[in-house]
């Protein structure tokens, strides 16, 4: 189990992991072991999620899911396996918990009174400088 805080937990057969090559560090290992972690989690499928986080997850993270609702994640971050996988799933959490945390509604304001002088004392300058830009007429 990949536990989120108290009430969510992901169970552990939900989520995939496979391993690759890395890019990163790892002098004459690098070609010899996989040690990059790629997790992959299907979020539309689960059920381990409320819905109302379902829904923030899935339209927070749209850009990192696949059409078919699959978060994958990678990390080659550590030389080894061990500690790529466990990163892996420290940033799953992180996102879970990003998705748990209702956005504040805004207030709408209005603009303040000095607010509306200002903008109009600048416009009333700025129509000022463009008409001393003009030339002069010299018959009136």
């Amino acid at each position: 189990m990949v536990r989120i805080n108290a009430h969510i937990e992901i169970p552990r057969k939900e989520i995939e992991f496979t391993y690759a090559r890395s890019p990163g560090p790892g002098g004459q290992n690098v070609n010899k072991v996989n040690s990059k972690a790629i997790l992959r989690w299907n979020v539309s499928q689960t059920d381990c999620l409320p819905d109302y986080v379902k829904r923030r997850f899935l339209l927070l993270w749209r850009n990192r899911i696949s059409k078919s609702g699959e978060l994958v994640l990678h990390s080659h971050r550590h030389r080894d396996q061990a500690r790529n996988t466990a990163d892996c799933l420290d940033r799953l959490r992180d996102m879970v918990r990003a998705a748990l945390t209702v956005p504040k509604k805004r207030k709408p304001t209005r603009p303040s009174l000095n607010s509306k002088k200002r903008r109009l004392e600048s416009k009333k300058r700025q129509s000022q400088r463009k008409q001393n830009r003009r030339p002069v007429d010299r018959d009136q």
